[in-house]
């Protein structure tokens, strides 16, 4: 009896030192698909002792900040324009960690069925962000609607429209609001992961969307003190993981598309 007693509470005690061994991590993300993403991973991260803790944000400046502030330990939600654009703005200095998915983005519109049904001086509303205002004007140069100063410029903003024959009006505004107008302008740029949680399909709702062959991955960012820690890296390998490949592949048709 004294022996089964003591196995008892060896067999505790190694299950407490198992759970205490455990690191925490604390992870920031806009809900689609991001935070999906991370929860598909959760089990395989506790196995390998993280335990993930997912913080869902809609907008794309506190995930940053808080990382920045060591609240949080890293955040996935960002292309690596918009991340560039924030270090400059902010003064921080947040790294990538690695590239995970690409989510086309995409115009879309209540009012007209095409781009060639936009009358002159239609309503396009635009992201009022650094990188993403420029990426919706640079996929709007590449439908033929606009022309930029330097179509290169990934922080294009209406100022650097060289060119508006059909006098367009850009209604800027916080990306997370975009869908909410989409039955007021006639053209709405919006982020793939807000179209997503709209209800929209991208691969089937947008007049135009960027190609599979867009450069605006989606990274895990962290900070250049913890980006090679070890919970960080088995982070960075679930997320690149074949099961998430096969997920993202299977629930997102298209909408959303793996980068590794």
């Amino acid at each position: 009896m004294k022996k089964v007693l003591l196995f008892t509470a060896l067999a505790a005690a190694l299950t407490t030192g198992l759970a205490q061994a455990a690191e925490k991590l604390v992870v920031a993300a806009t809900p689609v698909p991001h935070a999906e993403i991370l929860e598909l991973i959760k089990p395989a991260l506790a196995k390998e002792g993280v335990d993930l803790e997912i913080k869902v944000f809609t907008d794309y400046v506190q995930p940053n900040v808080q990382v920045d502030q060591k609240r949080l330990d890293a955040n996935y939600f960002q292309t690596l324009p918009y991340l560039k654009n924030f270090n400059e703005g902010k003064g921080t200095n947040l790294v990538t960690v690695i590239g995970v998915h690409v989510e086309p983005f995409g115009g879309y519109s209540k009012k007209v069925k095409s781009l060639a049904e936009l009358k002159d001086g239609a309503t396009i509303a635009i992201p009022n962000e650094g990188s993403n205002s420029g990426r919706a004007l640079i996929l709007l140069q590449k439908a033929g609607l606009i022309e930029l100063k330097d179509p290169k410029n990934a922080v294009s903003t209406p100022k650097d429209i060289a060119k508006n024959p059909h006098n367009f009006k850009f209604k800027e505004l916080e990306s997370a609001m975009l869908p909410r107008v989409l039955d007021q302008v006639d053209l709405d740029m919006i982020n793939t992961n807000y179209a997503l949680e709209a209800g929209l399909n991208p691969a089937k709702d947008a007049l135009v969307i960027e190609g599979a062959d867009s450069p605006y991955v989606n990274f895990l960012v962290a900070r250049p003190d913890n980006k090679d820690s070890p919970a960080i890296q088995k982070l960075a390998k679930a997320l690149t993981s074949p099961e998430v490949k096969a997920f993202i592949e299977k629930k997102y048709s298209g909408a959303v598309l793996p980068a590794f």
